[in-house]
Order: structure tokens, then C-alpha cells, then sequence
């Protein structure tokens, strides 16, 4: 699909094209899948920040390592990350290419890239950094880390998507559900838009549906379970 105008009635207006995440990285369920640690991937977007907050200042100091694409500008997801880094008992950061996907920290996309999960070795997860065209016009984009996800780690994931305007997110989380991971969505009384969550869950992506005060205590017993079969 490419660029298309419309009128303002001082000129044509170019729109950029809503695009998918084949143009970041091709789908490959399984093909990728040597990492055998449990992995938790969350999209989030309007209304994001502070579900994160709650949901992420909720977990214990034990986790599984914890991939977020939240819609923000770029100038602001370094401090983001700061800030729940300063609340929460697992350690937060922003995502850094190349980095080792370690236990016990949750890594926030930049808001000039998207946030990419890769196998390292035979035995983890690494992050790749990627300034690649918007996908659903938005960069970083939850369908491309979630993607990703489902190519690399399959089963041993779980995806969540949170609040957030529009569907960016929805196929990535069927995607994720495809390859045998297990999905949660936020319902819509505590969502701030229901737009994403409700277009997973029209596409049968998610497992459950629940409050944002529930779903860290899911995710507890989710992870716990994975472990014990990983």
C-alpha cells in the first residue's frame, strides 16, 4: 500500500502508508526458536505509562526478562525507564542494540527504534535496535516486537497488550498465540482507549482478558509455570 494525498483545500497532503512488520523482519515461528528461557513481551500505547506503572511496580525482584514497545517520543523513554526503574524491584532500562536479555530487568524500546528480540547463542536473548519504516505508523511498534517474540521464543513467551488508540499490536499478539504462547489483554473498564486490546481480542488473540490490577499476579504464576517446564 503505498503513499496516498488528500486535500486540505490549500493542497495535497501526503499520508504515510500503514505498513506491516514484514518490512522489519519476515515471520518465522519456530525456525528461530533455540532460546529456552521464559520471555514477557508487552505493547502498550495512549494510556500506557501509568498501566505500566502499576503492572511493573506489582512484580516481585524475580522475573523473567520483560521486552515493553510503548508509544512515546524518543526524547522521553530514557527518563521513562528511569522513573520505574526508581519504583519498581525489577530493574529497568532503556533497550540498548546488542545487549544481553537478562533475568530480573525489563527493557523499554527507544522511542527512535524498534525493539527486536533475537536469539543469542544457543542458550538466551539479545536485543536488536531497528530505525526500519514505521509499521502501523508507529515506531517502535508493538506488532514487531511481538513478532519477533514468536519467532525466537514461541512457547516460552508470554505477550500482553495494554491500552493504547488504534490496532498496532493485535496481529503481532495472534502471531504470538500461533507459535504457543500464552496472551493476556487488559479489559476495557481500566483501559484508558480500548482500541488495541479490543482488536486482539476480536482476532481471538488473547488467553484472557483482565484488569490492570490483576495482571501482574497472572504473570507471576504464568512465568512460574514456564520455568518449570523450560
Amino acid at each position: 500500500m503505498g503513499q496516498f494525498q488528500i486535500g486540505d483545500g490549500k493542497g495535497p497532503l501526503a499520508v504515510a502508508p500503514c505498513l506491516s512488520a514484514d518490512v522489519i523482519l519476515p515471520r518465522q515461528p519456530g525456525r528461530l526458536a533455540i532460546g529456552r528461557q521464559p520471555l514477557i513481551v508487552i505493547g502498550a500505547s495512549t494510556g500506557g505509562t501509568e498501566a505500566l506503572r502499576v503492572l511493573l511496580t506489582a512484580l516481585p525482584e524475580r522475573m523473567p526478562a520483560i521486552l515493553i514497545a510503548q508509544h512515546m517520543p524518543e526524547m522521553f523513554t530514557k527518563t521513562f525507564a528511569a522513573r520505574l526503574d526508581s519504583l519498581c524491584k525489577l530493574r529497568v532500562k532503556e533497550a540498548e542494540d546488542g545487549e544481553r536479555v537478562m533475568a530480573d530487568t525489563v527493557y523499554i524500546a527507544p522511542g527512535h527504534s524498534h525493539l527486536v528480540v533475537k536469539p543469542c547463542h544457543s542458550v538466551g536473548y539479545a536485543v536488536s535496535l531497528s530505525q526500519g519504516s514505521p509499521v502501523n505508523r508507529h515506531r517502535p511498534s508493538v506488532d514487531v516486537l511481538f513478532r519477533s517474540a514468536a519467532n525466537v521464543a514461541g512457547r516460552n513467551a508470554l505477550g500482553v497488550i495494554l491500552t493504547g488508540m488504534g490496532r498496532d499490536g493485535a496481529q503481532g499478539l495472534l502471531e504470538l498465540k500461533e507459535a504457543g504462547a500464552y496472551n493476556l489483554a487488559q479489559d476495557e473498564a481500566s483501559c484508558v482507549v480500548f482500541g488495541m486490546p479490543k482488536e486482539a481480542i476480536a482476532l481471538n488473540a488473547a488467553h484472557e482478558v483482565l484488569p490492570i490490577g490483576a495482571i501482574a499476579g497472572k504473570l507471576v504464576a504464568l512465568a512460574a509455570q514456564r520455568a518449570a517446564h523450560s
